[in-house]
This record gives structure tokens, C-alpha cells and sequence, in this order.
């Protein structure tokens, strides 16, 4: 599986470019599905989901980029119907668009439905996170973005790739997403780190980081 981790979603031309690289043909021929799970976790979690699903939410588009066809993969469901039901979609799309939110819940549910181990098998899918969805598939976030504490506590996420991501850099509606917040921040990890603002992502091709930007972001050694 390829992954592009944004901040807040295919937000301009170079990110655009980037996944449409990645998918190796136009957005327009492409079947994707949307994970809204992470917004429940936060307060008025449902209705940020319908946004996203119905493609409302501009400062952070992930629907809005006109695909060929669009499902809703619900992980919390999961459990609770036959694998038949749901693991040929999730392999015959071309791209999932896993949401933000809370990423220790999101992880909590990628491990719990089966996710998880389905997407470490993906070998023609892309991978596009936005904030949670991005953050799930580091090593781990850091204390200061723990909000949700799943059953094991902690603040370990799936470790698909070996960096952790600060996102919504200076944003400003987040005063505490400053880039001395993300050095203190970043001092207190184990692993490589990436900031990054609204406007950037991280391409990972087999293990190949990549950052791809019209904003800017920072790198911390670990």
C-alpha cells in the first residue's frame, strides 16, 4: 500500500498531483471509500462526519474530488457483519480516505474490526489520510494529543510507517500548533518527526518518504 498523509486533505494542486500520481490514472476513474470512524470520538463528531461524507467540508477535502464512485466504510460496524460483507470492497477500490478526528480511537477500531491487518496487504489501494488518519499510522502521537485513551492506555498507534506526524502546523484556529509547540513536542518523541501545515503532505512509496508542499512544515530528528 501507498500512503499520502495531509493535514487537512487534498488541499491544492501539488497534493492533487501527488495522488493522482499515486493512483496511476484520474481521480474521475477511481473508486474510493470514505472512514469517517474518527470523528466520534470528538465532540459533534456526527456531524462533522456528515460533512465530510456529503462533501461539505472545503477547508478539508477529501469527497470533494469528483470520484468515479464513493462508499462509506464504517469501522465500529464491522464487528458485527461477516467479513464477506465488507473486505471485497475494501480490495477492489482504488483509494481509502480515512478522516480525522481522534487517532487512538481510529486506531483502536482499525485493530478491532480487522482493518489493520487488511490494509498491510493492499498492494494496489492508496492510502490518503487527513490529520487522525494520517497520525494513526505512526508509531505513536504523543501526549499532547491524547484525548480519547483507548483500553491499553498509551498513545501507540499502528506503526505502519517509522515517523510521527505534528499536523495543522500554525494554523489559526489552533494557537497551540505553533512551531515552538511542535519542538517541544517533537523533544519529547522517540522516532523521526514531520510538522506539517494545512497545505503539505507525506508521500511514502515503499518505504520512501517524500514530502510534498505549497505551505511549509519542519523535520525533527529523533
Amino acid at each position: 500500500m501507498t500512503l499520502l498523509l495531509t493535514s487537512a486533505g487534498i488541499k491544492n494542486p501539488s497534493i492533487h498531483d501527488a495522488l493522482v500520481e499515486l493512483l496511476g490514472k484520474p481521480i474521475a476513474e477511481c473508486d474510493a471509500l470514505i472512514i469517517p470512524t474518527a470523528q466520534w470520538a470528538n465532540p459533534g463528531g456526527a456531524i462533522r462526519a456528515w460533512r465530510t461524507i456529503c462533501g461539505l467540508e472545503p477547508r478539508c477535502p477529501m469527497r470533494e474530488r469528483g470520484w468515479k464512485s464513493l462508499g462509506v466504510l464504517e469501522l465500529t460496524a464491522l464487528r458485527s457483519i461477516d467479513a464477506e460483507s465488507w473486505v471485497p470492497m475494501v480490495e477492489s477500490v482504488d483509494v481509502l480516505l480515512v478522516d480525522g478526528g481522534d487517532a487512538l480511537f481510529l486506531g483502536h477500531w482499525m485493530l478491532e474490526s480487522g482493518l489493520a491487518n487488511l490494509v498491510s496487504r493492499l498492494d494496489n489501494t492508496v492510502y490518503v489520510g487527513l490529520s487522525a488518519g494520517s497520525m494513526v499510522m505512526t508509531p505513536n502521537i504523543g501526549d499532547d494529543f491524547v484525548r480519547w485513551t483507548p483500553p491499553t492506555g498509551g498513545d501507540t498507534t499502528l506503526g505502519v510507517v517509522n515517523f510521527s506526524i505534528f499536523p495543522h502546523l500554525d494554523h489559526e484556529d489552533l494557537p497551540e500548533n505553533t512551531v515552538a509547540d511542535a519542538e517541544r513536542w517533537a523533544a519529547g518523541m522517540s522516532v523521526p518527526c514531520y510538522a506539517i501545515d494545512d497545505q503539505t503532505a507525506i508521500k511514502v512509496v515503499d518505504g520512501a518518504v517524500e514530502v510534498v508542499s505549497e505551505g511549509h512544515w519542519k523535520s525533527f530528528a529523533a
